[in-house]
This record gives C-alpha cells, structure tokens and sequence, in this order.
C-alpha cells in the first residue's frame, strides 16, 4: 500500500492561549515546512491566528459531560476522518487518547508512529479528575493503553530528562527516545529588565493550570504571608471551569476582597508577555509529587519568565535545575514551602542588584538553548535520523539554521 504525508493527531485545543496549544503550533510549523505538508487533527478551539503554512488543520469535537466520554468522541471523529484514506508515512500523537486506538492498527494507518509524551493520564489523571484516584480498574486501563503505545512507537519524544527515565523505567529503550526541551518565542516574549523596587505594592505573577499540581495554592499561601510585612497584589492568570473558578475564589479569601489577589482568564501569548514586564516576581511553586517528580515537564511559564526579564521564585525540583540554576536564573527554594517562597521575594526585594543578576543570566539562557527554534531543529533532525526522511525545503532549512 501506498503511503502519504504526515498527521499530527491531538486530544488538545488547537488555537488556544494554553501551553499545549503553543507547543503543537511550533511542532506542526516545523514539520510542514520542512516535510512539504501536514494534516493537523485537533479539538476546534478559538479563533486566533491561522494554521502555520503547510498545515491542513481538521478541527474535531470532543463532547461529552467528562473527560473520557469527551476522549471518546475525540476518537469516533478521527476514526470518521481517516475512513477511506491512504496509509501515511507518519503519525505523530501526544496522548494515549487518540494514541491508543491508532498504536492497535499501526500496521494498517502508518509506516512509522511518534508518542509524544508530554504526560501520562495514570499519573495526572487523578488530578484533574480526583474522583478517579481510587478506581483501580480505570487506571489498569490507563496503564495497559499506555503500554500498548510505548510499544508501538518508532520514537518518543519528550520536553525532559526526567520523563525519559521513567519512561525507561516503564521499558522502552534509550535508543528510541529523544528529549527535546520546550521553547520560548523570543520575538514574542521580549526582553526588559526587572521593574525598579518603589513604595508600591509587590506584584507577583503565577501563570498556568489552577491546579494543586502546579502549585497554585502555594502561591496564595506565600502572598498571604507576605502581607503582614509589604502591600502585595497576587495576579492569578490560566483557564478555569465555572466550579474551578469558584473553588480558587475560596481558596483567596479574604484576599480577593481586600484587593491582593486578582483572577484573569488565560490570555494570548503576547498580552502574557506584557504582563511579565508589569510585575516584579513570578512564581513557579511545582509541588513535590508523582506529576513533577516521576512523571516529569518542562515548565513554559518559568522559561518564559527568564525570557520575559521578570525575576523568578521557583521549587527546587529536578525538572527547574535541568532549566535553571539556583541564583544564577532563578531563586530556587524548598517544594511545597510558602514560607520559603515569601522568604525568596523579600531576598529579591532587599537585594535588586540579585534579581538585575538573575534577569540577565536568564534570558541569555533562554536566547542560547531554549527558543522554539531550537526545539524545532532538533525535532526536524529527530525525524530524519529515526525515519531517514529528506527536507523538502531548503527555504525551511535555511530559515531553522537562522532562528536557530
């Protein structure tokens, strides 16, 4: 059978102003321009800037009151899509969700499948949907349909070290995977140093998932207990559901009320940018758990803090040290301590020379090994060295090398 083109299948909105949606628009961007084409296979999101050049995007819907009913409505529009169609040279996936039923008939739909592994809902499902955490039967299926795409993909990719070992630890082979670290536009993200500390309220940032994983009631609880000493204004900026929103209101308090913590909805890439220029610390307080520890990321918000100039407080976790060093680029303090956050932006406060330091090392670093550009290099070279396949455009080739 014949084979064509590359698909790039994802149970993610696609646009959206969410990380995910970032990471996928410099992938697919990479891929198209240096294969010649891709069909990009994604959940409809908002409306925004159009599918880079080369990439045919399919929206698809995911309806459903819960998020496996939603999966599986995912997974009834791409089998409706792909009826009829030819056998392509490349799939590429980034979950089990739509990774699972395409790893069953790998032999029929591709000659080569790419996992990307970003997370792993055995790991993370528990904490988007708590009341899951003691269905055993579920996560054996979880577990089982990961196993089924860990040993069907030609090559694993993934943002960190850490994830590669345990996927190791979970029986791939080295050999079959590469870490490619995520990015950060520096175009977009620009460059200015850290606001001068002034008679002014201390304005933190925490950018991301309101979730306990990530670490946002530790950034409450450090802004509370900075307000016995300094006025603070705490800005809370990602996605949130209705009863989400409602759970982090009553997680504030009292502090929403007297004006020290404000909730804004995830906003566009280049509206985030402007308001890393407007405050003084950002937070990055990734707890110690299973999600960060064993599973493993590459947390955006903090690279693109050290792009944005902002000083950063961040944990003390295997997964920041493998992006940045302790008072070099960041502050980095003990897990799960809003004491130890709150102690870390008085230091900067105390010390404005440290966090004019730390601004500059770390946009250095970022502009050296973590632009998207760099990303997309190394994902462009893994596909050529894993499948032996050709650039198409010197156009792109040239363009990489440059941004690069």
């Amino acid at each position: 059978m014949s084979s064509f083109g590359i698909i790039y299948a994802s149970f993610d909105r696609f646009p959206a102003p969410k990380g995910a949606a970032v990471h996928i628009r410099a992938f697919v961007e990479a891929l198209g321009g240096a294969f010649g084409g891709l069909d990009l296979l994604a959940i409809g999101g908002e409306a925004g800037e159009p599918p880079p050049e080369g990439v045919r995007f399919h929206p698809m819907r995911a309806q459903g009151p819960d998020l496996i009913q939603q999966a599986m409505c995912f997974r009834g529009e791409l089998a409706a899509w792909w009826r009829g169609r030819e056998r392509a040279s490349v799939v590429h996936v980034r979950s089990i969700f739509e990774g699972y039923p395409i790893a069953r008939r790998k032999e029929q739909l591709t000659r080569h499948l790419v996992f990307e592994v970003n997370g792993l809902p055995s790991i993370e499902l528990k904490y988007h949907a708590p009341a899951v955490a003691e269905d055993d039967e579920l996560l054996r299926k979880l577990v089982a349909q990961e196993d089924v795409c860990l040993e069907k993909a030609d090559l694993l990719l993934t943002p960190s070290a850490v994830t590669a070992r345990h996927l190791e630890s979970r029986g791939v082979a080295p050999g079959r995977i590469r870490v490619i670290p995520n990015g950060v536009d520096t175009g977009l993200f620009t460059y200015q140093p850290p606001r001068p500390w002034a008679e002014r309220p201390v304005r933190l940032l925490y950018s991301g998932t309101m979730t306990s994983w990530q670490g946002v009631h530790h950034a409450i609880e450090a802004c509370r207990l900075l307000r016995r000493d300094v006025p603070v204004l705490l800005t809370l900026v990602g996605p949130t559901r209705r009863e989400q929103r409602r759970e982090l209101l009553d997680l504030c308090g009292e502090l929403v009320g007297e004006g020290a913590v404000e909730v804004l909805d995830a906003l566009p890439q280049a509206e985030l940018a402007r308001l890393h220029h407007a405050c003084d610390v950002v937070l990055v307080p990734l707890p110690p758990n299973d999600r960060n520890l064993v599973q493993g990321c590459c947390p955006l918000k903090l690279l693109e803090a050290m792009a944005s100039g902002t000083p950063v407080v961040a944990s003390d976790l295997p997964v920041v040290r493998a992006v940045a060093e302790h008072g070099v680029h960041a502050l980095l303090v003990r897990p799960g301590s809003p004491k130890a956050i709150a102690e870390a932006v008085r230091a900067l406060k105390a010390d404005p020379a440290l966090g004019v330091r730390m601004s500059e090392q770390g946009r250095a670093h970022v502009e050296r090994d973590f632009t998207w550009a760099r990303a997309q290099e190394s994902l462009v070279a893994a596909y050529e060295e894993a499948f032996g396949m050709v650039r198409s455009s010197t156009r792109w080739s040239a363009s990489a090398s440059a941004r690069a």
